[in-house]
């Protein structure tokens, strides 16, 4: 391309160090003002034109990032109603990489695993580790403890249709304990298997006539060996647990005789709670290991 006569010229361009400026390094002329301003104005529009398009871009891709942000937190409902989009005001400067919180602690242990199976059940288990003490109160009704017996022949401490359930279901062990209060006296029967599936299965089994044997002696006299007494079946993890509740005095336990009912009920929610709290120190116990 030629710029008149004379041959080609170099062309000045402001973006290259080297190329020929617009006027004569010598012979005392005075540099071309106009043509220095215009060379000065179009270097300066080029500039302009360069960073508004780069923020223009910027701009576009962090509001995208934004929308993209918000709608992903909002959900389907947000996401399809887009005026239902908070605004938001785009980030000057360059984005700084997210924080993120230090790593938490594991959840806490569940007790009922330690007490659902004989493989994690390993705390020491006698009838005075599971009723400790000699007297307790509970509902703020007192109860003197008496007499306890274990043995690993479930069926010779149950009566009814009781012995039959506990041997099919593999009781491996049978704990009672009796606790009297106010003339009368409950024995509290807890068996216990290898799998909290023979527990809830043993106890679904039960029916009215599924009942622990009463125990009597160190000055407990003989109650509910004949007649009719009040009983109670429930499980927790590897545990059923049962009640045999009547009169001291021989008498024939009768729905009007709420107090029985209510006496039974407890140390039912007795047994339950020492059966958990079993489990909670194991917990415990394998969280400060």
């Amino acid at each position: 391309m030629s710029f008149g006569q004379g041959g080609p010229q170099s062309q000045w361009d402001p973006w290259k160090p080297q190329s020929q400026q617009p006027w004569n390094s010598g012979g005392g002329q005075s540099p071309d003002w106009a043509a220095l301003a215009e060379a000065s104005e179009a270097r300066n529009k080029r500039r302009r034109l360069l960073l508004v398009g780069g923020g223009a871009l910027a701009t576009v891709a962090i509001g995208a990032a934004v929308a993209v942000a918000v709608v992903s937190a909002g959900g389907d409902n947000q996401a399809n109603n887009p005026a239902s989009l908070p605004s938001a005001d785009i980030p000057s400067g360059s984005a700084s990489a997210p924080s993120f919180a230090p790593t938490s602690a594991p959840p806490p242990l569940n007790p009922k695993d330690f007490i659902s199976s004989a493989k994690k059940d390993k705390a020491p288990l006698s009838p005075e580790t599971l009723f400790s003490g000699t007297q307790l109160t509970w509902n703020e009704r007192a109860f003197k403890k008496g007499p306890t017996a274990d043995t690993r022949s479930c069926a010779t401490a149950a009566g009814g249709t009781l012995p039959k359930i506990l041997t099919e279901n593999d009781c491996t062990r049978l704990i009672r304990v009796t606790y009297t209060t106010d003339g009368i006296a409950v024995t509290v029967g807890v068996a216990v298997f290898d799998t909290e599936a023979q527990a809830l299965k043993a106890k679904t089994q039960t029916n009215k006539k599924s009942f622990v044997k009463s125990l009597s002696g160190g000055g407990v006299k003989s109650f509910c060996d004949a007649g009719f007494c009040r009983t109670t079946s429930n499980s927790y993890g590897r545990y059923a647990y049962f009640t045999n509740a009547g009169f001291l005095n021989g008498k024939d336990v009768t729905p009007k005789d709420t107090e029985v009912f209510a006496v039974g009920d407890d140390l039912q929610d007795f047994t339950f709670d020492r059966i958990r709290l079993r489990g909670e120190a194991q917990a415990s116990a394998a969280a400060e290991q």
